[in-house]
């Protein structure tokens, strides 16, 4: 298969988007930030461009200068190109005319984007009609219905009636792919329009993206940061880094022969679910550099460990350094880097990983035991005569060991219940239903000061880490807060605040900045050191590394092995992102609407789910591998999770189930009949009727 598009300087081909030496500046108190700097790119008819890289690198700036949305501060300088015709030139009606039409945009927040007081059909309708005055509006919302439809949106002709809140995340992107797709538009601009999904909506989003690009035949500009989403989409590819395009080129050429070092770190630095754990992950050093005060020279060099006293000096062009054609790299080096003179595990080299000299010992028995866990929530109704119409069972019969030293992943949908259990056990109180543990010791049964005494034993890294500290405080006191709250005198305070931040990677010196002076990497760090300040046995983390970028993300994610392995650290790890999972967890549990539905070593489940949730979500989870990307097979969900207040008689998961459909009459009874229980299967549990009979195949 050949994910080649057609070469840049093709002459048979006349590009349907073509942006010259675009910049854009936003002017500020006494300096300007220059979000993009000259670029230049081409998009033909009915290709699919990844734009990727980190947060800050000019992307959704270059993509909104093009669909002419900046503010009217923005200066712009250069060309945009579409079908011939300069956009920059156009005013404001004329731009009207074509965007929206001919021009599409999804946006990655479409609450935000969609506006809350109109219902879904009469949005869709309003753009159609803009375009189409002798359009009458039955027509419009009909045909708004069949969008909907096209899109997967189950029950078309009543959600058109829906306001946006009524709809879950995953279908209020649909409908917004809908409406970009309402007039036949020759070019969707697609901006992180599945960032803030889980993978297995993520997989349907990006299905209806392929099949609105099929049948409108437009080109498709994706921006994203998932390399995983790239590669199995895009045709080209466009690397963008401190407001410049540094790589461009075909997706195949991009991801196995690129030759900028930023490529090839973040490349390294992404965690492939299929080698993840194998090996360690290569994080990128340091921060971009602040668009007000962009360094001389490459904007890279001071993070680059190939980088040279010219690169320091001269800032490269964008130019060719290999055969192959349309591959365009911005590095002195490229060319050594290309022919091989330059290697490019050599440029980012894996970090070893920890001797076993340095490994702390592991008692053997359990550090935590959850038993039957419940929580379910009330649901009531009216103001002055309130009544109960229902029950949330956010947490069902959760059980599950944690063992000294290894980490357990709790993974799933959002909604399916991991946050809330984490937060049920760091309580440490007696739980709605069933039993905590502790080192054998019941967290109900605890009087006040055992209770205090052990919250020094268990400690949590939160999602956010700039929400998580307090930005009045100096790290210095925010690390050392937990030791105030237990006693314990200033100077060992101070002195375990050095040893903390020793520990975490952070220069001790910087103990007296503030938060908002580090990166997000660097302030994760430092909510690490606050957790380990009370020496905890069982570390509890919440999707620790979810906001940050992937070039970040990797050295954080290098921290907590180490610390795991030196220290005898026990951890439960909730993530939505699997290659992260199989990347630094031992172990794992599925959770579905409140259930653990499969569990055991994170190999064997992994490597051979045996759940059709399990499958789904291993099928839906993005490779960094265009070959395998595109080749493996996919087990599909049709729908969104269902509300944890509804109802499911029998197997909660049968109402999404790909197995159930290949069934015979009494199996699917059964389904619908009886709660399949946890049973073992090889080395781990699942919570299946039919394991024996699954034929799905995941690739």
């Amino acid at each position: 298969m050949s994910f080649a598009a057609q070469p840049l300087d093709s002459v048979d081909r006349t590009p349907l988007l073509q942006v010259k030496n675009l910049s854009v500046t936003f002017p500020g108190n006494g300096t300007s930030v220059h979000a993009v700097r000259d670029i230049s790119y081409e998009i033909y008819e009915g290709e699919f461009l990844g734009i990727v890289g980190e947060s800050g690198s000019g992307k959704s700036v270059s993509s909104l200068a093009v669909m002419g949305l900046l503010p009217d501060t923005a200066k712009i300088e250069g060309e945009i190109l579409f079908n011939g015709h300069n956009l920059l030139e156009l005013d404001d009606r004329e731009l009207s005319r074509i965007r929206g039409q001919e021009l599409a945009i999804i946006f990655q927040d479409p609450l935000s984007a969609m506006t809350p007081v109109y219902t879904v059909g009469d949005q869709i309708a309003e753009a159609l009609r803009l375009h189409d005055a002798k359009l009458s509006k039955p027509a419009a919302l009909a045909r708004a219905a069949e969008l909907l439809k096209i899109v997967g949106i189950p029950d078309p002709d009543r959600r058109v009636r829906a306001f946006p809140h009524e709809f879950s995340g995953g279908m209020r992107q649909r409908a917004m792919i809908a409406m970009a797709i309402a007039n036949d538009p020759r070019l969707i601009i697609a901006d992180e329009p599945t960032t803030a999904l889980d993978v297995t909506i993520q997989a349907q989003i990006l299905e209806v993206l392929e099949k609105a690009k099929e049948l409108t035949g437009a080109a498709v500009s994706l921006i994203t940061h998932d390399l995983g989403v790239v590669a199995g989409h895009a045709d080209r590819v466009a690397v963008m880094y401190a407001g410049k395009l540094v790589e461009t080129g075909d997706v195949g050429t991009i991801f196995s022969e690129p030759s900028m070092p930023y490529t090839i770190g973040l490349l390294r630095s992404v965690p492939n679910i299929r080698t993840a754990g194998t090996q360690r992950l290569v994080p990128l050093e340091g921060r971009p550099p602040a668009l007000d005060a962009l360094p001389k020279g490459c904007p890279f060099a001071a993070r680059c460990p190939a980088a040279l006293d010219v690169c320091r000096e001269i800032e490269p062009e964008l130019a060719g350094h290999s055969a192959i054609p349309g591959h365009l790299s911005a590095c002195h080096r490229g060319g050594e880097i290309a022919t091989g003179l330059v290697g490019r595990a050599e440029i980012f080299p894996r970090p070893p990983a920890l001797p076993e000299t340095e490994k702390a010992d592991v008692p053997a028995d359990a550090a935590v035991r959850v038993t039957e866990l419940e929580k379910h929530f009330p649901l009531f109704r009216g103001g002055v005569f309130r009544r109960q119409v229902g029950t949330v069972r956010a947490v069902d019969k959760v059980t599950f060991d944690l063992k000294p030293g290894r980490v357990l992943a709790l993974v799933g949908e959002s909604g399916c219940g991991k946050t809330t259990t984490i937060l049920e056990l760091m309580e440490l109180t007696k739980p709605q239903g069933g039993q905590i543990l502790f080192e054998g010791k019941d967290v109900a049964k605890l009087s006040a000061s055992g209770r205090r005494a052990l919250r020094r034993d268990i400690q949590i890294v939160f999602q956010d880490p700039a929400a998580a500290v307090d930005p009045r405080l100096p790290i210095s006191e925010v690390i050392a807060e937990p030791l105030l709250a237990h006693g314990v005198g200033r100077d060992a305070r101070n002195d375990k605040v050095l040893e903390l931040l020793e520990l975490v990677g952070l220069d001790p010196s910087m103990a007296d900045r503030y938060p908002h002076e580090f990166s997000g990497g660097q302030r994760q760090r430092i909510g690490i050191a606050r957790a380990l300040a009370t020496d905890p046995k069982v570390l509890v983390l919440d999707e620790p590394v979810s906001a940050l970028d992937v070039s970040i993300q990797a050295g954080v994610i290098n921290l907590l092995q180490d610390l795991r392995d030196r220290l005898g650290l026990s951890m439960i790890f909730v993530a939505h992102d699997l290659a992260v999972v199989r990347q630094i967890a031992d172990d794992v549990a599925v959770m579905y609407l409140g259930r653990i539905i499969e569990s055991g070593p994170i190999a064997e489940v992994f490597d051979m789910p045996r759940h059709p949730y399990t499958q789904a979500l291993m099928s839906a989870a993005p490779i960094p591998d265009p070959v395998i990307e595109r080749e493996r097979a996919r087990v599909l969900l049709d729908g969104d999770l269902p509300s944890p207040a509804e109802r499911i008689d029998g197997c909660r998961f049968r109402t999404r189930c790909p197995l159930k459909p290949l069934l015979d009459e009494r199996a699917q009874a059964r389904c619908v009949g009886e709660d399949p229980a946890l049973r073992p299967f090889g080395r781990a549990n699942v919570a299946c009727h039919h394991v024996e009979d699954n034929v799905l195949v995941v690739g």
